[in-house]
């Protein structure tokens, strides 16, 4: 990321240029006008990881600038939501004196949450020790004097927990208050903000829903939760097994009563649909009891792959968000030959860089 980029004041005309290119690469799919969900200028990214350089006494984070190609020291960090900020340099603070916590530590990943919790994992080029423990067990009582934090060592083959190895989020979607575990190093929409926004657009274009849904890489049931009051019944995939786990604990604190997940990736479900294959992981689901006739996706950066487009074409109504709108497009053109676009969204979870989100509602004709 270049540092010099990061200016509040340049972010709408950053927006702007995001508009422009997703709306002139979809022109071909004739869509509708394009939906806009903007971020925060500043303080949006609920989790971040920094290495940390040892000089003399001293100790700081440090960020690596792509276009200046060096590290440029990183007292606070502007697209860092306003609880990592605070946290940085208390936590330094703590760590200069100490050398059992300090000595090989070369990265912290901090994971935060809106509603206040976070989790700030040291990991080092050394293995780590009781002393190490009873260390860091002092640090978490003085720092949750004044945050509500959880630690974790890492080093090779090691991983010490003290107490929690995740936050839990609250997010104020539309009239609802939903929860969700999120486990360290397990994939989480990083910026709270627009992923309220993705959350509440999802709810309002599936509103008419009659049927069940189906949706393929569900993660900790981000979406899944969300939109399971628009649906009789919920099937949901997930391969993961953190997330898996992270999910059902959702579907419990958050009370949703028709929505199952199972662990298989959107092959294996490909395969199960067909019937080539059974799975003793589908338990006692039957596939056949889902009248799904809306189907979500939200895949990773390599898009779906063409068996689960052509299982994906099979469902008239298609939800798609994507991380990467070439996949997106590559994908548009085997869907498009059976289906319109009738909702068009961008969602810009990523300000000051090239990368943008974007949405698709598509009916078949």
């Amino acid at each position: 990321m270049n540092a010099q980029a990061m200016d509040p004041q340049q972010y709408e005309l950053q927006l702007e240029q995001k508009c422009q290119a997703l709306t002139e690469a979809f022109a071909h799919y004739n869509p509708p006008a394009l939906e806009v969900f903007p971020s925060a200028p500043a303080h949006y990214r609920m989790r971040c990881e920094f290495r940390v350089w040892h000089d003399g006494d001293d100790l700081y984070y440090c960020m690596f600038d792509n276009v200046a190609k060096e590290k440029v020291r990183t007292d606070q960090f502007l697209p860092a939501s306003e609880l990592i900020n605070r946290m940085m340099p208390a936590l330094l603070d703590e760590l200069r004196p100490n050398r059992a916590l300090r000595h090989k530590l070369f990265q912290v990943d901090f994971l935060s949450t809106l509603s206040g919790e976070i989790l700030v994992s040291l990991l080092y080029h050394r293995q780590l020790d009781d002393q190490w423990l009873t260390e860091a067990r002092a640090l978490k009582a003085r720092l949750g004097e004044h945050f509500k934090v959880d630690i974790i060592g890492r080093a090779r083959k090691q991983k010490f927990v003290l107490d929690r190895d995740f936050v839990v989020e609250s997010l104020n979607v539309g009239d609802k208050t939903l929860h969700y575990k999120q486990v360290e190093n397990s994939f989480t929409q990083p910026n709270a903000g627009v992923a309220v926004k993705m959350l509440e657009w999802a709810l309002d274009a599936t509103r008419q829903s009659s049927g069940d849904l189906l949706e393929l890489y569900c993660g900790n049931g981000n979406f899944s939760i969300a939109l399971a009051p628009n649906f009789g019944k919920v099937l949901a995939t997930e391969l993961a097994k953190p997330s898996v786990e992270a999910a059902q604990y959702n579907i419990q604190i958050n009370k949703v009563a028709n929505l199952d997940i199972i662990r298989m990736s959107a092959e294996e479900f490909t395969e199960a649909m067909k019937g080539e294959k059974r799975f003793n992981r589908l338990g006692d689901i039957d596939l056949q009891s889902y009248q799904c006739n809306t189907i979500f996706v939200d895949p990773p950066r390599a898009g779906l792959d063409d068996e689960t487009v052509k299982l994906v074409q099979g469902y008239e109504n298609i939800l798609y968000i994507s991380c990467n709108p070439d996949t997106l497009n590559d994908n548009l053109k085997v869907l498009s030959e059976t289906h319109d676009v009738v909702r068009f969204a961008l969602f810009d979870q990523f300000p000051y860089t090239h990368h943008t989100e974007a949405g698709v509602m598509l009916k078949r004709r």
